[in-house]
């Protein structure tokens, strides 16, 4: 009888290319992390726990009052041996995914370069552009501890922090975001299609595109349109382009482009989408790209966004306090900045009519659910693949 409750194993997910290559150690190495993730979105719910039997009681005892913020919260409850044993092990699952990923990808670094430059070559469909860099907000960050983010080459044309990204996601998403990581994609695409089929988009814009995964599920989808992914990072559009090319796509362009000021013509794209991008920018830039979608996208189009639930009134403060812990300790500064926002107020302001505005759940479409991982699990903040995705026609 096969473990229940157990992530899929390394093994289990898709190969292709230019994936990087892993030894029996490395694989072991992940299969170590994505188990003990599971295990501490076990441990995690000791918090709540915590923070109702200990923390707060302590707090009022000692003030005369309750907590007036998140940050008396958070401060209480780093106090709290329980919260300091999985904070400090959630953070080390991180690192060490982070050193595992960067270990392989590095050894094999120039071979890597050497395949994706094999199959980039000669290619029109992919458009790097030396005028574009990153902008300063994410230059400052470096995402989910993974040193250089997005957009460090070590060489010219290192594509190493792109393939980590990729054979890496199965360790923090426990595998459940499928065999090639691209359950996001393929829930969304999928929700489209049943809801709205007579939506037949001929032209699909994907901004913050990265290696491609959630992108190439809207060119399946949709095989006759013609899909763009956007972003600034160069190794990950190096990378996701080869990625594409190995896995036989010809409808996919990859562009080097920032979403605040793009280069396309008003009301030129059908379906105008982002996923787990928002909660990455910064300041101001939010609205700034909202605005630009809107202008982008053609009358009677759609834009859909993928993200982390957002605050609601009807979360405790514990709730949101907990949802935040990547923006303080996982390299994710502007993650709360997402989650405190009214994304329906965000969209009216930047042009869209607030009565095509929608909000709906998804969850990933995970092919390597063999039938051992129970629906039951909790749900690990800002792990689980359930996510908040909101959107609008425009009309």
């Amino acid at each position: 009888m096969a473990a229940k409750n157990l992530p899929p194993t390394y093994d289990k997910i898709a190969h292709h290319e230019v994936f990087p290559e892993t030894t029996h150690d490395e694989k072991a190495r992940y299969n170590f992390l994505a188990n003990l993730n599971k295990h501490l979105a076990h441990v995690s719910q000791g918090n709540a726990v915590a923070f109702k039997n200990r923390v707060q009681p302590k707090f009022k005892e000692e003030h005369g009052r309750d907590f007036e913020n998140k940050d008396e919260l958070g401060d209480a409850m780093a106090k709290d041996m329980h919260y300091q044993t999985w904070s400090a092990l959630r953070r080390c699952t991180m690192e060490m995914r982070q050193q595992a990923g960067r270990s392989l990808t590095y050894r094999q670094a120039m071979e890597l370069k050497e395949k994706v430059d094999k199959l980039n070559e000669g290619k029109s469909s992919l458009v790097l552009d030396d005028e574009v860099s990153p902008p300063p907000y994410l230059m400052a960050v470096d995402n989910h501890i993974m040193p250089g983010s997005y957009h460090t080459e070590l060489f010219e044309g290192d594509v190493s922090n792109a393939a980590n990204y990729d054979g890496g996601l199965f360790v923090t998403s426990q595998g459940l975001l499928g065999k090639l990581s691209d359950g996001g994609g393929k829930a969304i695409s999928q929700w489209v299609r049943d809801n709205h089929p007579e939506f037949q988009p001929k032209r699909i814009l994907d901004i913050g595109c990265g290696m491609g995964h959630n992108t190439l599920p809207l060119a399946k989808m949709y095989p006759d349109a013609e899909v763009i992914g956007i972003d600034t990072g160069r190794p990950m559009l190096r990378y996701g382009h080869a990625r594409a090319m190995a896995l036989g796509y010809d409808n996919v362009k990859f562009m080097q482009v920032e979403a605040s000021k793009m280069p396309f013509e008003d009301e030129s794209f059908d379906w105008i989408q982002t996923t787990m991008f928002l909660h990455e920018t910064g300041g101001k830039s939010i609205y700034n790209i909202m605005r630009e979608i809107y202008r982008c996208l053609a009358p009677d189009g759609l834009t859909m966004h993928i993200e982390q639930p957002q605050y609601t009134d009807d979360m405790t403060m514990y709730e949101k306090w907990i949802r935040d812990w990547d923006a303080y300790n996982n390299s994710e500064p502007y993650w709360s900045k997402m989650h405190d926002i009214d994304p329906k107020e965000l969209m009216v302001e930047c042009g869209f009519n607030g009565d095509t505005f929608m909000q709906i759940g998804a969850q990933a479409i995970n092919d390597l659910d063999d039938g051992t991982q129970k629906a039951d699990e909790p749900e690990d903040h800002g792990r689980s693949p359930i996510w908040n995705v909101f959107g609008a026609w425009k009309k």
